[in-house]
């Protein structure tokens, strides 16, 4: 057991090996309100999930939300990376690649204004017409006749 001064490590606090099948944990600061989350079994235990579950929310939003048109699909499950990245190991390291995907992509987008700009005004006239012509057409509700909602 350490002194009284200095934090429990993660197998002192009831994590052993992170057998909660969640991964190893991401590194925080010590002597932080999470490194004292981390000092408690339970509370770290229930953290780990419901950092979990709430990630698991945002991106399961996100996929539900590909039915529509645009880029509707993208920042829900960016959230969602992004708050598992907070606790996960595993979510931290891939959101990493994400990061520098993004930072690759912008700078080709700033070294190519003119195609970069065509392209987005492309995709977002697309999605208008899109949505137009939901609207126009009634294909919700003639979607709903033909599953026979």
């Amino acid at each position: 057991m350490t002194s009284t001064t200095e934090p429990l490590t993660r197998r002192e606090a009831g994590c052993p090996d992170c057998t909660d099948g969640l991964g190893a944990a991401t590194p925080v600061q010590k002597g932080s309100w999470r490194d004292r989350i981390r000092t408690k079994p339970g509370l770290a235990q229930a953290w780990r999930v419901g950092v979990f579950v709430v990630g698991l929310l945002c991106v399961a939003l996100g996929f539900a939300l590909a039915v529509l048109p645009g880029p509707l699909t993208i920042p829900p499950v960016l959230l969602g990376l992004w708050v598992w990245s907070t606790e996960f190991h595993w979510a931290r390291r891939f959101f990493e690649s994400f990061k520098e995907k993004a930072r690759a992509t912008w700078a080709h987008a700033k070294s190519h204004p003119a195609s970069s700009t065509l392209i987005t005004v492309g995709g977002l006239a697309a999605a208008a017409v899109a949505f137009w012509a939901v609207g126009h057409f009634a294909l919700v509700d003639r979607l709903k006749d033909a599953v026979g909602l």
